[in-house]
């Protein structure tokens, strides 16, 4: 089946459910986090002590082994997931156990524990409600928290009474969960051994922190004398003490909640009587708390990941799916399309590169379109779109290389090796732009021919149904070159920086971006300047991005040197001059851009936060508008200051909350995500034509934004800026 055959059929069965419940988990994301005065502290605390650990991660491991014999447990330390699995058979057979019971764990989803048991005729029974479900149904978890996400309460309930032939039909919720607690309970009962993970290991103590929405962990240990951990090495922190800021952070970055049900620090074995369930008249104090502990340490990768420079980070996750909830393809497609072998969202590409390998990441990286709303929503700061490009670039490189007569002299990139045709293609998309403005109008009506589009499609994947730019003649750099400043005695100076879209396909908002910034006293230029390399980079083309950020730098650096500031109009070249070219950059030369560089109403406010004269620019009275602000735009905490300069305008503003257009740049273009970017556009579609909306017109500040609403709405966008020199 073709990679959209396949999306499709996720978003027909499961999408509604998985939108559903992430978004919800969102929303309660966004309430909760509210309520903490110090989250951005917090934040960063976390993530130092998980940076100190991984750091000291050897020597950490010796004593967290050391402190668990000396409580009486046993250590393990498997290398892979066969030698943590032949560990735990062994464990299991010492113990004669028919039954193990195991609360929800995500590494013994990774090393496949149950199948391993139950080809040796183990029963294996989850005790998570949600992972007892998949059992059931025989699926695998869609979301690293909340597995049976993509299950409505109605598709359980047709599950459970076609599985267990109850005497009522099941419906509502209460009966089906008072159902499964019955079952489970009985099945707890009888086992022998009890398998839990951990989502963290103190070193100093031995403690073991678990942190659940239901009791069936305490459940799995209190029930059963044969208790074995299985968590990654990577879950070790120093100290008890340290554990503080994470349980602040869990519950509120994966579900919303100021914290869950349970939290439940174990320093095993524990002294908990060992239960005779069968006799119910020894008191519970006469019961002896004979017990056996065993934790099994996973390495599987995982020191190999430690070694890595880019992708030692995803060793930090703690496994929240912050990333997951926010990211709105994975609101889309859920976990089954958007994950690996066992984990999904975001930093799923970290884990299954590292884990299980590139090729096993290469099945869903591309559902990542870097636009970065899952930044500001990890508790621990992890760069997560970062990892996903550096994964695509190693994934680029071991495909096979284009035909070389093919691509060389059209695709001036640096790229030495591997990278598609289709990622070429879009990675230089400044050689596109260039002949498409160079040859207007005869390149648009070329582009937009039968034959043209049947060849972008069969050789570049580009879906036919989609819209294509339409390039201008005459570049925003043409323009500027031919007219002279309009200020004598300029407030300040700045350079316009002409991005590709603006200098070739939408030149009026460059051009409203000047006279605006003119009208406010500032003087204007608008050099030839390299494009920003966003587009190679989104392929996964680091090189060739890096080769980018280097010539834009050298052709700004005078600029910022002669006393100019850097006006930047596009939000995504933006937040590559504030965030990405750090990676592609010597210090000195990314901290002198980004300290001097500026999104385009960004500008403007500061302009008139510092006393310009706002009465000098178009001004409206109450007129309604609606107004759509880009990914990364957002992450940079931008959106406001447009808002601001809008009603400092007098218009009547309101804003759009999705988490993103769908668009996102080339990805809305390609043939296996198009629908998948409809999908998303819905929700912006739905909001945009709200009552109270439908009539507004539509403002929005990115370039693929734009695009994407175009295809949605009847009426056409325009950028903020051209509403300011009307």
């Amino acid at each position: 089946m073709a990679k959209a055959d396949e999306l499709r059929e996720v978003m027909r069965t499961e999408g509604a459910a998985i939108a559903q419940n992430t978004q919800a988990f969102n929303e309660g994301r966004y309430d909760s986090v509210a309520d903490l005065e110090n989250y951005e502290e917090l934040k960063s605390e976390a993530r130092a002590i998980k940076e100190d650990a991984i750091e000291r991660l050897p020597d950490l491991l010796d004593r967290l082994t050391e402190t668990v014999e000396e409580n009486g447990g046993t250590v393990y330390v498997a290398e892979d997931a066969e030698d943590a699995n032949a560990y735990i058979r062994d464990v299991v057979a010492d113990r004669e156990a028919n039954r193990v019971v195991k609360s929800k764990s995500m590494t013994s989803e990774e090393i496949e524990v149950n199948e391993t048991l139950e080809a040796d005729g183990v029963d294996v029974v989850e005790t998570d409600l949600g992972e007892w479900v998949l059992q059931v149904a025989d699926e695998a978890p869609s979301h690293i928290v909340a597995p049976a996400i993509h299950k409505s309460r109605e598709a359980i309930a047709d599950l459970f009474n076609e599985v267990f032939e109850p005497d009522e039909p099941l419906e509502t919720a209460q009966e089906l969960t008072h159902f499964a607690r019955e079952k489970l309970g009985e099945q707890i009962v009888d086992a022998e051994v009890g398998i839990t993970g951990a989502n963290f290991l103190a070193a100093d103590t031995g403690t073991m922190a678990l942190v659940t929405s239901e009791g069936n962990a305490r459940k799995t240990v209190a029930a059963t004398d044969t208790q074995i951990t299985v968590a990654g090495v990577e879950k070790i922190v120093p100290s008890v003490g340290d554990l503080d800021p994470f349980i602040e952070l869990i519950g509120r970055s994966g579900t919303g909640q100021d914290i869950t049900s349970y939290v439940s620090l174990l320093t095993p074995p524990v002294e908990t009587p060992v239960v005779d369930f069968e006799d119910d008249e020894t008191p519970l104090s006469e019961f002896d708390s004979d017990r056996d502990f065993h934790l099994v340490l996973i390495d599987n990768g995982r020191m190999a990941m430690r070694e890595d420079d880019q992708l030692r980070e995803t060793l930090y996750c703690i496994r929240c799916s912050a990333c997951s909830n926010s990211c709105a393809n994975f609101q889309s497609v859920g976990g089954h399309a958007f994950g690996g072998e066992t984990y999904s969202g975001g930093i799923a590409t970290g884990w299954e590169a590292g884990i299980e390998g590139l090729d096993v990441a290469a099945e869903f990286n591309d559902l990542c379109t870097g636009c970065t709303r899952c930044v500001n929503a990890c508790p621990v700061e992890i760069d997560i779109p970062w990892i996903n490009t550096v994964v695509r670039d190693r994934i680029n490189r071991e495909g096979e290389r284009p035909a070389d007569w093919l691509v060389d002299g059209l695709v001036p990139d640096e790229e030495d090796e591997g990278a598609p045709l289709q990622k070429r293609f879009f990675g230089n998309f400044e050689t596109v732009a260039k002949f498409g403005s160079a040859t207007a109008p005869l390149s648009n009506w070329l582009v937009d021919t039968s034959a043209s589009r049947w060849a972008m499609s069969w050789a570049l994947d580009i879906d036919p149904r989609r819209e294509l730019p339409t390039f201008e003649r005459e570049t925003l750099v043409e323009w500027a070159e031919k007219r002279d400043s309009t200020v004598s005695d300029p407030e300040r100076r700045a350079v316009l920086y002409p991005d590709l879209y603006t200098n070739h396909v939408q030149v009026e908002r460059g051009k409203a971006a000047v006279k605006a910034l003119e009208a406010l006293g500032v003087d204007v230029v608008v050099p030839e300047a390299p494009s920003s390399g966003r587009a190679p980079l989104s392929q996964g083309m680091v090189a060739t991005a890096q080769d980018h950020a280097e010539r834009v730098t050298e052709t700004l650096a005078p600029h910022i040197e002669d006393g100019r500031d850097i006006v930047v109009v596009e939000p995504s070249d933006h937040a590559l001059f504030q965030r990405e070219y750090e990676k592609l950059l010597d210090a000195a030369t990314f901290t002198d851009l980004a300290e001097n560089s500026y999104e385009v109403l960004e500008y403007v406010y500061g302009l008139l936060d510092n006393g310009a004269d706002g009465s000098v620019l178009t001004t409206a009275d109450g007129d309604e508008i609606a107004y759509h602000s880009h990914c990364q735009q957002r992450t940079l905490g931008l959106e406001a200051h447009t808002v601001a300069v809008l009603e400092e305008c007098g218009y009547d503003v309101v804003t759009s909350d999705v988490e993103c257009c769908g668009m996102a740049g080339s990805f809305g273009y390609k043939g296996d995500y198009y629908e998948v970017s409809m999908d998303v556009g819905d929700r912006l579609r739905g909001q945009l034509q709200a009552e109270g909306v439908r009539d507004r017109p539509v403002v929005a500040s990115g370039t693929s934004c734009l695009e994407q609403i175009d295809s949605l709405l009847e009426r056409q966008p325009r950028h903020p800026v051209e509403l300011l020199v009307e």
